[in-house]
Protein backbone atom coordinates (compact mmCIF):
# COMPACT_ATOMS: atom_id res chain seq x y z
CA UNK A 1 0.00 0.00 0.00
CA UNK A 2 1.27 3.39 -0.81
CA UNK A 3 2.44 5.39 2.40
CA UNK A 4 0.26 8.10 2.09
CA UNK A 5 -2.45 6.36 1.52
CA UNK A 6 -1.89 4.03 4.39
CA UNK A 7 -1.05 7.14 6.50
CA UNK A 8 -4.71 8.66 5.35
CA UNK A 9 -6.49 5.72 5.83
CA UNK A 10 -5.23 5.10 9.30
CA UNK A 11 -5.42 8.66 10.48
CA UNK A 12 -9.64 8.39 8.90
CA UNK A 13 -10.18 5.31 10.18
CA UNK A 14 -9.28 7.25 13.91
CA UNK A 15 -11.39 10.12 12.56
CA UNK A 16 -14.31 8.36 12.53
CA UNK A 17 -14.16 6.20 15.28
CA UNK A 18 -14.29 2.97 13.21
CA UNK A 19 -17.38 3.70 11.68
CA UNK A 20 -19.30 1.45 9.13
CA UNK A 21 -19.23 4.76 6.80
CA UNK A 22 -15.46 4.56 6.89
CA UNK A 23 -15.28 0.78 5.94
CA UNK A 24 -17.50 1.04 2.91
CA UNK A 25 -15.45 4.13 1.71
CA UNK A 26 -12.01 2.73 2.22
CA UNK A 27 -13.49 -0.12 0.14
CA UNK A 28 -15.60 0.71 -2.57
CA UNK A 29 -15.06 0.96 -6.26
CA UNK A 30 -18.05 2.32 -6.70
CA UNK A 31 -16.66 6.24 -7.97
CA UNK A 32 -20.07 7.50 -7.97
CA UNK A 33 -20.66 6.30 -4.32
CA UNK A 34 -17.59 7.87 -3.55
CA UNK A 35 -18.52 10.96 -5.77
CA UNK A 36 -22.32 11.59 -3.81
CA UNK A 37 -20.39 11.91 -0.75
CA UNK A 38 -18.48 15.04 -1.78
CA UNK A 39 -22.16 16.89 -2.64
CA UNK A 40 -24.76 15.09 -0.48
CA UNK A 41 -24.89 17.06 2.68
CA UNK A 42 -24.33 15.77 6.22
CA UNK A 43 -21.44 13.62 5.77
CA UNK A 44 -18.24 13.97 7.80
CA UNK A 45 -15.29 15.83 7.25
CA UNK A 46 -13.38 12.56 7.42
CA UNK A 47 -15.75 11.37 5.01
CA UNK A 48 -15.54 14.06 2.41
CA UNK A 49 -11.73 14.02 2.66
CA UNK A 50 -11.22 10.11 2.11
CA UNK A 51 -13.86 9.99 -0.60
CA UNK A 52 -11.64 13.41 -2.66
CA UNK A 53 -8.45 11.37 -1.52
CA UNK A 54 -9.98 7.98 -3.39
CA UNK A 55 -11.41 9.91 -6.41
CA UNK A 56 -8.23 11.29 -6.79
CA UNK A 57 -6.39 9.24 -7.26
CA UNK A 58 -8.77 6.85 -9.61
CA UNK A 59 -8.39 10.10 -12.07
CA UNK A 60 -11.87 11.33 -11.14
CA UNK A 61 -11.83 15.06 -12.16
CA UNK A 62 -15.14 15.47 -9.40
CA UNK A 63 -13.03 15.67 -6.78
CA UNK A 64 -11.32 18.79 -7.81
CA UNK A 65 -12.72 21.06 -6.12
CA UNK A 66 -12.80 19.43 -2.90
CA UNK A 67 -8.88 18.56 -2.84
CA UNK A 68 -8.65 22.03 -3.41
CA UNK A 69 -10.31 22.64 -0.34
CA UNK A 70 -8.70 20.91 1.44
CA UNK A 71 -5.17 21.99 0.38
CA UNK A 72 -5.90 24.79 1.80
CA UNK A 73 -6.95 23.56 5.35
CA UNK A 74 -5.54 24.61 8.52
CA UNK A 75 -4.58 20.81 9.16
CA UNK A 76 -1.54 20.09 7.69
CA UNK A 77 -2.00 16.42 7.36
CA UNK A 78 -5.77 17.23 5.34
CA UNK A 79 -3.80 19.54 3.14
CA UNK A 80 -0.53 17.06 2.33
CA UNK A 81 -2.93 14.33 1.46
CA UNK A 82 -4.87 17.23 -0.86
CA UNK A 83 -1.43 17.55 -2.28
CA UNK A 84 -1.00 14.14 -3.19
CA UNK A 85 -4.20 13.54 -4.86
CA UNK A 86 -3.98 16.88 -6.84
CA UNK A 87 -1.29 15.50 -7.95
CA UNK A 88 -1.96 12.51 -9.53
CA UNK A 89 -5.19 13.35 -10.27
CA UNK A 90 -4.18 15.31 -13.97
CA UNK A 91 -6.80 17.56 -14.24
CA UNK A 92 -5.59 21.69 -16.04
CA UNK A 93 -7.07 23.53 -13.33
CA UNK A 94 -4.74 22.24 -10.57
CA UNK A 95 -1.32 24.39 -11.12
CA UNK A 96 -3.86 27.43 -10.94
CA UNK A 97 -5.25 27.08 -8.10
CA UNK A 98 -1.83 25.85 -6.39
CA UNK A 99 -0.47 28.93 -7.63
CA UNK A 100 -3.59 31.24 -6.31
CA UNK A 101 -2.99 29.42 -2.82
CA UNK A 102 0.35 29.62 -2.55
CA UNK A 103 0.36 33.28 -3.13
CA UNK A 104 -2.53 34.08 -1.39
CA UNK A 105 -0.96 36.68 1.62
CA UNK A 106 -4.18 36.19 3.61
CA UNK A 107 -3.66 31.92 3.68
CA UNK A 108 0.42 32.13 3.49
CA UNK A 109 0.20 30.37 6.69
CA UNK A 110 -1.47 27.33 5.06
CA UNK A 111 0.60 27.64 1.74
CA UNK A 112 3.47 25.16 2.15
CA UNK A 113 1.69 22.43 0.57
CA UNK A 114 0.88 24.28 -2.43
CA UNK A 115 3.58 25.84 -2.73
CA UNK A 116 4.99 21.90 -2.97
CA UNK A 117 2.54 20.81 -5.32
CA UNK A 118 3.46 23.42 -7.82
CA UNK A 119 6.91 21.89 -7.39
CA UNK A 120 5.83 18.51 -8.52
CA UNK A 121 3.57 19.65 -11.22
CA UNK A 122 6.65 21.21 -13.31
CA UNK A 123 3.92 23.74 -14.78
CA UNK A 124 4.02 27.08 -16.55
CA UNK A 125 2.54 28.26 -13.65
CA UNK A 126 5.00 27.02 -11.32
CA UNK A 127 8.08 29.22 -11.52
CA UNK A 128 6.18 32.81 -11.90
CA UNK A 129 3.91 31.53 -8.54
CA UNK A 130 6.82 30.18 -6.59
CA UNK A 131 8.95 33.48 -7.11
CA UNK A 132 6.34 35.67 -6.03
CA UNK A 133 5.95 33.47 -2.78
CA UNK A 134 9.76 33.40 -2.30
CA UNK A 135 9.89 36.81 -2.83
CA UNK A 136 7.52 38.06 -0.12
CA UNK A 137 9.25 35.70 2.49
CA UNK A 138 12.41 37.25 2.24
CA UNK A 139 11.15 40.27 4.13
CA UNK A 140 13.01 40.77 7.07
CA UNK A 141 11.73 38.94 10.42
CA UNK A 142 8.97 36.87 8.36
CA UNK A 143 7.50 33.86 10.51
CA UNK A 144 7.03 31.76 7.22
CA UNK A 145 10.67 30.32 6.74
CA UNK A 146 9.13 26.42 6.06
CA UNK A 147 7.20 28.25 2.88
CA UNK A 148 10.71 30.00 2.10
CA UNK A 149 12.79 27.17 2.37
CA UNK A 150 9.97 25.10 0.46
CA UNK A 151 10.25 27.39 -2.34
CA UNK A 152 13.74 27.48 -2.89
CA UNK A 153 14.28 23.93 -3.01
CA UNK A 154 11.31 24.06 -5.57
CA UNK A 155 12.87 26.79 -7.63
CA UNK A 156 15.52 24.53 -7.58
CA UNK A 157 13.97 20.92 -8.67
CA UNK A 158 12.35 23.32 -11.35
CA UNK A 159 15.53 24.99 -12.59
CA UNK A 160 14.65 27.90 -14.86
CA UNK A 161 16.83 30.57 -14.90
CA UNK A 162 14.25 32.99 -13.81
CA UNK A 163 15.04 31.78 -10.37
CA UNK A 164 18.31 33.14 -10.27
CA UNK A 165 17.15 36.41 -9.27
CA UNK A 166 15.64 35.49 -6.24
CA UNK A 167 17.34 32.95 -5.51
CA UNK A 168 20.58 35.02 -4.96
CA UNK A 169 18.69 37.20 -2.64
CA UNK A 170 17.75 34.22 -0.55
CA UNK A 171 21.53 33.58 -0.21
CA UNK A 172 21.60 36.66 2.16
CA UNK A 173 19.15 34.65 4.88
CA UNK A 174 21.12 32.40 6.60
CA UNK A 175 18.20 29.95 6.66
CA UNK A 176 17.64 29.66 3.46
CA UNK A 177 21.10 30.49 2.01
CA UNK A 178 22.08 26.38 2.24
CA UNK A 179 19.38 25.47 0.12
CA UNK A 180 19.81 28.57 -2.37
CA UNK A 181 23.02 27.34 -3.16
CA UNK A 182 21.95 23.92 -3.55
CA UNK A 183 18.87 25.26 -5.55
CA UNK A 184 21.15 27.70 -7.85
CA UNK A 185 23.56 24.83 -8.65
CA UNK A 186 20.82 23.06 -10.48
CA UNK A 187 20.00 26.19 -12.98
CA UNK A 188 21.50 25.62 -16.20
CA UNK A 189 24.39 28.80 -16.64
CA UNK A 190 23.08 30.69 -20.08
CA UNK A 191 25.78 30.64 -21.92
Amino acid sequence: MDEELRSLTERLRQESGGAATYEQLASTGDLDELAEVLTAPGHPLWARELAAFRLGLAGDRRAFESLVLFLNHRDPPRCASAAYALARLDDPRTARAAAALATNELRVAYALHPVRLLADLHAPESVPALITTLERRLRPHDPYRRVALACVQGLGELGDPRARPVLNDALAHPALAEAAVRALGRIPRQR
